[in-house]
């Protein structure tokens, strides 16, 4: 007996923070303007994703002492770009990142709730925590926590916000006019919560949402991140970038959702990635390869490669050999506020690694970059890129893909008018949406339904 036919989530992420957008292109919009994200969103929505990602960046990264050129300065406040959106679409999930370092859960928990109202059912949360002192200082506590108290905190979060949405069973408004009766019980919304990091007491203020809870996704591919998404989430962000890599955390992440008393399907695999079409699979390799290059300028490649060497190379030409020093193994760290410093856990080796690819293949500097930071692309024609795509998921290697074009905001236009099409008539993907809410889309039970399936089991 075949196995039946999985059906692939599709999403997209709103360029501007770890981006990868051209911005000089000739096509390229603002970052800024509602006009960009509404084109993006309604985009998403023709090509019925189930939602539409915002990342956040809650200070602007510096690399030697200035502001790194690929940050987007003056885009809004994630809440407020969302709430827009809700006005402007029916169907889109709206997901924004949210940091649980530096706010707190009454707040959270409100902003979330009323979005989820606002929006009919359709609001995420990305749950995620900030890890080093230079964001800390743009806030009153200032300084940072350690890495061993970062998850400890978040899961806290989370757990202190569930909480307080959970506070509210959703049958407590009654609003009878002829008693006067408003409430059918007063002490709707009262909450204690006291634990390590939080201890916080008082009635939430926001009615039961339609989705119960807001969705919650996670991304991270350490160990404490694969825990915390395999016991909290929702979704899991990856960055894997082929079918093994990929099938090999699918396998390692759903592998423990059982520990948790969770089973498989509750929990979605959705790596990034970006696309890039073409009338021919070699006029798409082309385009890519243009774009890669002017994605990563001399400039950039040379701020990449100080993630890893930790120091000042703006003495190199890109387009000659790596340096032949070795990196900074001190505490300073050159690049502030970029995330991408923590993936190298050992510059040292990473040097030598890419020593060794550069001169077997003949690589500068800016060309290692590009070779070296791809995430997952499909490139091809529409139906090479359709087919690709469904590989992965058939293959158990993602559930569906987090789609970051390289242009905004009229970069999906072209996928959902050619690629879409395809991936439906292979029956793999929706023709409409067929639900209200973001967990009709992603197929995730109503937190009291949950509840019920546990309690009964």
């Amino acid at each position: 007996m075949s196995k039946p036919l999985k059906q692939i989530h599709l999403a997209a992420h709103f360029p501007g923070v770890n981006n990868t957008t051209v911005w000089s292109d000739p096509e390229a919009g603002s970052h800024i303007e509602f006009s960009s994200f509404a084109h993006f969103a309604r985009t998403s929505e023709r090509a019925k994703f189930d939602f539409l990602f915002l990342a956040e960046g809650l200070r602007l990264r510096e690399q030697g002492g200035h502001i790194y050129d690929l940050d987007v300065v003056g885009r809004p406040d994630t809440f407020t770009v969302l709430a827009a959106l809700a006005a402007v679409t029916e169907h889109l999930g709206l997901t924004g990142t949210i940091n649980s370092t530096f706010n707190e859960p009454y707040e959270v928990a409100r902003q979330f709730a009323g979005l989820d109202h606002l929006s009919g059912g359709r609001a995420a949360w990305n749950v995620v925590t900030s890890w080093d002192a230079f964001t800390g200082e743009n806030f009153r506590r200032g300084g940072f926590l350690p890495q061993s108290e970062r998850y400890s905190r978040a899961k806290e979060f989370l757990s202190a916000t569930n909480e307080l949405f959970d506070s509210w069973n959703g049958d407590e408004i009654v609003a009878d006019r002829q008693t006067g009766t408003f409430l059918s019980d007063a002490k709707a919304g009262a909450f204690v919560h006291q634990g390590r990091h939080f201890d916080i007491e008082g009635q939430f203020n926001v009615p039961r949402s339609p989705q119960g809870r807001p969705v919650i996704f996670q991304a991270g591919d350490s160990e404490e991140g694969r825990d915390f998404a395999a016991s909290s989430a929702d979704a899991i962000f990856s960055r894997c970038a082929t079918l093994k890599e990929g099938q090999a955390f699918y396998t390692d992440v759903k592998g423990r959702l059982g520990r948790y008393g969770r089973r498989p399907d509750q929990l979605l695999i959705l790596p990034a990635a970006t696309f890039v079409l073409g009338d021919t699979d070699t006029d798409a390799e082309e385009r890519a390869r243009g774009i890669r290059r002017r994605q990563v300028s001399g400039a950039t490649a040379i701020k990449h490669l100080e993630f890893v060497w930790n120091r000042d190379l703006s003495a190199y030409d890109p387009d000659g050999p790596l340096p032949d020093i070795d990196p900074d193994l001190g505490e300073h760290t050159i690049a502030r506020g970029r995330a991408q410093v923590r993936m190298y856990r050992d510059p040292l080796a990473t040097a030598r690694e890419w020593r060794e690819r550069a001169a077997a293949n003949k690589w500068s500097i800016r060309d290692l970059v590009i070779e070296t930071g791809n995430r997952q692309s499909f490139v091809g024609t529409p139906a090479t890129v359709a087919a690709t795509i469904n590989e992965f998921v058939q293959a158990d290697a993602s559930d569906g893909f987090i789609l970051a074009p390289h242009i905004t905001p009229g970069g999906l236009d072209d996928f959902a008018d050619k690629v879409v099409p395809l991936l439906q008539e292979r029956g793999v993907y929706r023709t409409e949406y067929e639900g209200t809410t973001l967990r009709d889309h992603l197929g995730l039970a109503h937190p009291d339904d949950a509840r019920a399936e546990r309690e009964a089991s």
